[in-house]
């Protein structure tokens, strides 16, 4: 199993993934343990919300060997688990549940917790961009299940190698389209893992090598969205990067916590 899906397991959750061929064909929950059926603790206020930082837009003109950029990946501080499919598919995750979930989850109405996992439902609940289909992954049953709808059986999951931080990397030579469609899946702050994973027509991925000021060397996963016209004008991509929605193609790396799922 990938640690990108590894690492965000419970200890001591089973989990089982039949395959052939190299084609994921099933993913189900067995061997949970009584304890599993307890609700993680409430997160804290101050969890840093992760997503992308301004400097980590660039252009199809960049895209090549020597390329300098100031790139800041900080460290997330969203450690929330999965939990057992059985255990997520009995919480409710609408806004018009709000009151409920927080009882369940033991967190205090008006509170920051409360108000942080308000907005990250609402964002679920948003209508999609043309060209976008959405969804929010409330276990890992479900991002899979998400994930090979949209791309076939047969895939592989790719995340960044890239140490937290910041420092000025150049991009080095091997740099390599990965896939023609993809579904990237971003952690989202909440008490247990939620993943808002979506899929982009006329969207590339690609896999860049880094060489950082320090001498260390890492892979960085970037999409390149070749068609913005649906855009919000005021998107924090035009402003960095001088170009108005449907112009150019917009290149940027994905934070540190996504997961990218590409068709093998």
């Amino acid at each position: 199993m990938p640690n990108a899906v590894k690492d965000h397991l419970q200890p001591g959750l089973f989990q089982y993934i039949s395959r052939l061929s190299g084609n994921i064909l099933s993913f189900r929950c067995f061997g949970i343990h009584n304890q599993f059926n307890k609700i993680p603790q409430p997160f804290h206020a101050k969890q840093a919300q992760d997503g992308l930082n301004i400097g980590n837009f660039f252009l199809q003109t960049d895209l090549h060997p020597g390329t300098k950029m100031m790139l800041q990946l900080p460290q997330s501080t969203n450690e929330g688990m999965f939990l057992p499919c059985q255990v997520a598919d009995s919480i409710s995750f609408s806004s018009k549940k709000l009151p409920k979930i927080l009882n369940r989850l033991s967190v205090k109405e008006k509170s920051a917790e409360a108000e942080l996992m308000k907005k990250e439902i609402e964002e679920c609940e948003e209508a999609a961009m043309d060209g976008e289909s959405r969804f929010c992954a409330t276990s890992l049953e479900s991002l899979i299940d998400f994930s090979t709808s949209k791309l076939g059986r047969n895939v592989n999951v790719l995340t960044n190698e890239v140490k937290t931080g910041s420092q000025e990397y150049e991009f080095g030579v091997g740099m390599k389209k990965v896939a023609d469609k993809s579904v990237v899946c971003h952690k989202m702050n909440y008490p247990y893992a939620v993943f808002y994973c979506h899929t982009f027509t006329k969207t590339r991925t690609y896999m860049i090598p880094l060489v950082g000021a320090d001498g260390s060397k890492a892979k960085a996963m970037a999409a390149c969205h070749s068609d913005t016209s649906a855009w919000h004008p005021q998107h924090v991509a035009f402003q960095v990067l001088k170009i108005k929605p449907g112009t150019v193609a917009v290149y940027h790396f994905l934070h540190k916590n996504a997961m990218v799922w590409i068709p093998k």
